[in-house]
């Protein structure tokens, strides 16, 4: 059986609708931003305290919207599973790469951009996304 690594990540939309995503430091897949909850924490502040850390990005809890728990195979740990709580939050502020965030980079959510994507942003939120935008329209 595969270990469980349960996170908070978000789903971080500019106002020109297009998503950012992170690589962290020595890795090749981009991700959505987020990390670890803490035995303590919620969800929603996990995912504060990794945006600012990682991002200088400073949110409300409040306002990000839960679209719900995914679960696929982590990225940078083999053998392992992620399980994220997934927030939708829009922006509008600057964002820059810090602790061990290598790259940030903001692509058409309708596209892979062409990069190596960690497979929970692959096969389960960008399809997500663009499932709730096709829906909207």
């Amino acid at each position: 059986m595969s270990t469980c690594i349960h996170i908070a990540a978000a789903l971080l939309i500019g106002p020109d609708s297009r998503t950012l995503l992170v690589r962290k430091r020595g890795t090749e897949a981009f991700m959505q931003p987020g990390g670890k909850i803490e035995a303590h924490e919620l969800p929603t502040h996990a995912l504060a305290r990794e945006l600012e850390e990682e991002l200088g990005l400073v949110i409300d809890p409040a306002q990000a919207t839960f679209l719900g728990q995914f679960s696929a195979p982590a990225a940078n740990e083999p053998g392992f599973v992620v399980k994220a709580e997934i927030f939708l939050l829009n922006i509008d502020a600057d964002v820059t790469p810090a602790a061990e965030i290598e790259e940030v980079i903001w692509i058409d959510p309708a596209t892979d951009g062409g990069l190596f994507l960690a497979p929970l942003t692959r096969d389960l939120i960008l399809p997500f996304y663009r499932a709730s935008l096709t829906a909207i329209a």
